[in-house]
């Protein structure tokens, strides 16, 4: 090995990095080689770079271009004790931050949380969505995470980030303050209050959620189907009223045109029989329900899901041989 590659090997002139997509921090390759006087520093936008002795910080860069010198590096100018600067080569650790958002990570739950839902009681909810972080203290990221790592990236501290997401998601679901339905149709006013849950979180580490959104709120397919299917049979209510509505003005209307009531014809017996049972039902007790008001129920149940074509079919067979 000749003397130039020798000296190749022991000094460093330039100091840089390039960060890469996922890249949080990185500790500068040395290789054992020294820093000398006059060495040029570069660091980027978006990025922090920390001079150590002997495992402590010492001197922190912000984006610029700098030759190191006495003058730039006052912490360990006095820790090493360069009262007229240093003329010799030294060592320290160099290392590099990124403070750039972290954006469009995906958090969901594993398990499904429990809560006790206002409404409907003990309920499992699963929950998926995104979310952003940046570095934000940058001394309590590099004793917590970074530490001696060569190397450390959002894959590295993802799975503890999802992890605090899903305690604070079962912390602030699990209370059941807000009804299930309420969660689900104001999911941006949801996202808010998880932004806030998670934030102490993730403070800990030096970190800060910038931006939390949840994208998906849901029910076991089980228990949604059985609250579909209750939401139909509530329809029923509904159903019943609609058609008395309608019947009710398809009277007026028939009753508006020329001839009046008589022009309605032999519909009018039935209108009364209708508007009769609207009244609380004729004298001897509530007449039968029409046959033909029970298949439109039955009709509309089975669009709403909660019977099927076969049922509706069978149940239409009854009704129609009564009238037969």
């Amino acid at each position: 090995m000749g003397l130039l590659d020798f000296l190749s090997k022991q000094f460093v002139d330039v100091i840089d990095w390039t960060e890469q997509p996922g890249e949080l921090a990185i500790r500068y390759p040395m290789r054992d080689r020294e820093i000398s006087n006059g060495t040029q520093l570069t660091v980027r936008e978006g990025q922090t770079a920390f001079f150590h002795n002997e495992g402590q910080i010492a001197d922190a860069f912000k984006p610029g271009q700098y030759r190191l010198e006495t003058g730039n590096l006052p912490v360990l100018t006095a820790l090493m004790n360069w009262d007229k600067g240093f003329a010799s080569p030294f060592k320290s650790d160099v290392y590099f931050y990124t403070t750039k958002e972290q954006l469009a990570l995906k958090w969901g739950t594993t398990q499904p949380i429990t809560v006790r839902d206002k409404e409907f009681g003990p309920l499992r909810i699963r929950a998926f969505g995104s979310y952003s972080f940046r570095i934000e203290d940058l001394a309590v990221f590099s004793v917590k995470l970074m530490g001696t790592l060569e190397r450390l990236t959002v894959a590295d501290v993802e799975p503890q980030l999802r992890g605090a997401i899903a305690t604070a998601l079962a912390a602030a679901l699990g209370k059941g303050e807000t009804a299930f339905v309420d969660l689900a149709g104001d999911q941006a006013a949801l996202s808010a209050r998880l932004l806030a849950a998670v934030q102490p979180a993730f403070a800990q580490w030096g970190l800060a959620c910038t931006s939390f959104q949840v994208e998906s709120l849901s029910l076991p397919e089980g228990v949604q189907e059985h609250l579909d299917k209750g939401s139909s049979m509530r329809v029923l209510g509904d159903v019943d009223r609609y058609i008395r509505f309608q019947t009710a003005e398809a009277i007026d209307t028939a009753a508006a045109q020329p001839g009046g009531m008589a022009g309605i014809g032999a519909g009018a017996a039935a209108g009364a029989a209708i508007a009769a049972g609207m009244t609380g039902g004729q004298a001897g007790g509530a007449p039968a329900e029409d046959p033909y008001q029970q298949i439109q129920k039955l009709h509309a149940l089975m669009t709403a899901g909660a019977i099927t074509q076969a049922e509706f079919d069978a149940k239409k067979a009854v009704l129609l041989a009564k009238i037969g």
